[in-house]
């Protein structure tokens, strides 16, 4: 267990968090969610040790052991995979390692044979003689294969040092595992795995991570970092976010009846209750569930952009025809004779590993980019709006401000009020309408480009990665958007959530060729059997 007590930190006048009391207990997994910039990769590493919080303390209890997730990929890059995974127990190396040197010993005295003996002991009671299976049944797990298991590290390509740094922090049980943003960069078997060994998991296991489909699967509570204080909540991500809209509406309604409003708080909590899935978290948060009462559930201060969508005319059915494309980047062809039609309000995501194919399609597709062989052709009334991954040319040098930046883009009215109500609605409010756009930050030069893309009034749009960046109320407010669109959507995404509520059509660019299905994602990855069921 973890138990915080009146913890607080600020840097200079702004103020993270404070009096925070709040005790994470074994055998559930918190999601901590926040706005960017709330401190939730600070307040893990509060708990983990490596800043000290200027008032309070976090007491683990006695003789448990914390395992955090290292964001350095190149921290182990002179020792084997296998040693490195095992060095996530700290104290069960170091007393490998030495009982090893002892034995490596010439001359091999009585003290050095009592000592052996010592370390032995401890060894055992460690588990070390599983050690090396237990590591190696970890890397698998991740898709690290035997033939990777002793080289080292500096061998591997990045994807998969991130997989061996996530089975170091699994290894060896530990008592409370931290870990930040543990799904970047992991492929979709690699996550199911993950997902599956964090629902069988007994301890305690705090996470922050961005992907909403991970955070429903495995978490019993969210702790929310909101006000300035961290809260706790019963149930996954989407519990939250519904009890949390649930709450916002209440408020405004408070003259209705409590019975009334008693009413529909049963009923949402028995709608999620019925939701649930076999794991056993599943089953213990329904039990809680059913004890929330009307004054558990809190409005949240979150703010939500608002993200709307209108296309200016309607598509007729000729939209968009692609024969024979094929586009080779640097020697290599990214693009082999790709064919499709598109059919009115479609929504198509683009999945797979191939993130040049992707994007190379995405960017001909704009007329960003011209293929080498075959062609495409645009219906007479579809309008299109490009979401690149990479927007660096729209702001880089620009000492424009936000104002002027946004007013380039909207050819019906360029007004300040209305240029300035359009940026509020997207939370940037009063003095943050006059920020230069070369010193946005990623996030904030997501919600420009979104907010230039809603002034084009497209009715189809083109999306490449579009929830890099954004922090959970921006993908929630983009996801909600493009589910309301009336038009037709092309987009890259590796967000679960994002493309199984969006899309009703999958492309796959494979090593071996494109694959074309009218399913949505979760029946294309149970045809394909990538999963083996549907969540």
């Amino acid at each position: 267990m973890i138990n915080c007590n009146n913890v607080g930190l600020r840097y200079g006048d702004k103020k993270l968090f404070e009096e925070v009391n709040i005790k994470f207990t074994p055998g559930n997994c918190y999601g901590l969610i926040g706005a960017n910039g709330a401190g939730k990769s600070t307040f893990l590493k509060i708990l983990s040790g490596e800043i000290e919080a200027q008032t309070g303390d976090v007491q683990l209890d006695k003789g448990q052991r914390m395992a955090v997730l290292k964001q350095d990929h190149f921290e182990y890059e002179e020792y084997e995979v296998l040693e490195t995974v095992i060095m996530g127990y700290q104290k069960l190396y170091e007393v490998m390692k030495e009982k090893e040197a002892i034995y490596m010993k010439e001359d091999f005295s009585d003290e050095d044979g009592m000592r052996a003996a010592e370390l032995e002991g401890e060894f055992a009671e460690m588990n070390g003689y599983e050690a090396e299976t237990e590591a190696a049944m970890l890397l698998n797990g991740l898709g690290i294969s035997d033939d990777l298991h002793h080289k080292k590290m500096a061998e591997l390509v990045g994807g998969e040092k991130v997989k061996v740094l996530l089975a170091q922090a699994l290894f060896g049980n530990p008592d409370i595992l931290l870990m930040d943003e543990p799904t970047n960069h992991l492929d979709l078997q690699a996550v199911k795995w993950l997902e599956e060994f964090l629902i069988n998991f007994e301890n305690t296991v705090i996470v922050v991570s961005h992907d909403r489909h991970f955070l429903n699967k495995v978490c019993t509570h969210i702790a929310d970092i909101d006000f300035g204080k961290i809260e706790l909540y019963v149930g996954n991500y989407d519990f939250w976010y519904e009890s949390s809209q649930l709450a916002q509406k209440m408020a405004k309604e408070q003259n209705r009846k409590k019975e009334e409003q008693i009413k529909e708080l049963k009923e949402f909590i028995a709608r999620f209750s019925a939701n649930a899935s076999k794991s056993k978290q599943a089953t213990s948060r329904k039990k809680t569930l059913d004890k929330i009462e009307l004054d558990d559930i809190k409005p949240s201060s979150r703010k939500y952009p608002y993200v709307h969508f209108k296309p200016e005319r309607e598509i007729g059915n000729d939209l968009l025809t692609v024969e024979n494309l094929s586009k080779s980047i640097d020697g290599e062809k990214v693009l082999d004779n790709v064919n499709f039609t598109l059919q009115p309000n479609e929504k198509i995501a683009l999945v797979g590993n191939q993130e040049v194919a992707k994007t190379t399609l995405l960017k001909i597709l704009a007329g960003e980019m011209e293929p080498d062989t075959g062609h495409y052709v645009w219906g007479k009334t579809t309008s299109q709006s490009y979401f690149p991954k990479d927007n660096a040319a729209y702001f880089e040098g620009s000492k424009l401000t936000l104002i002027d930046w946004l007013r380039q883009y909207s050819p019906e009215d360029q007004s300040e009020t209305f240029i300035r109500s359009f940026l509020g609605r997207m939370l940037f409010s009063g003095e943050q309408a006059k920020k230069k756009a070369d010193v946005l930050s990623g996030g904030e030069k997501v919600r420009c480009m979104l907010s230039k893309m809603m002034l084009s009034g497209a009715n189809v749009l083109l999306f490449d990665e579009p929830t890099n960046h954004l922090d959970l109320e921006a993908i929630q407010a983009l996801n909600n958007a493009l589910v309301e669109f009336k038009g037709t959507v092309i987009f890259s995404s590796h967000d679960y959530e994002f493309i199984q509520t969006i899309a009703d059509r999958i492309i796959e660019f494979t090593p071996t060729g494109m694959v074309d299905k009218k399913l949505s994602y979760e029946e294309y990855l149970a045809e394909e059997h990538l999963i083996k069921d549907t969540p």
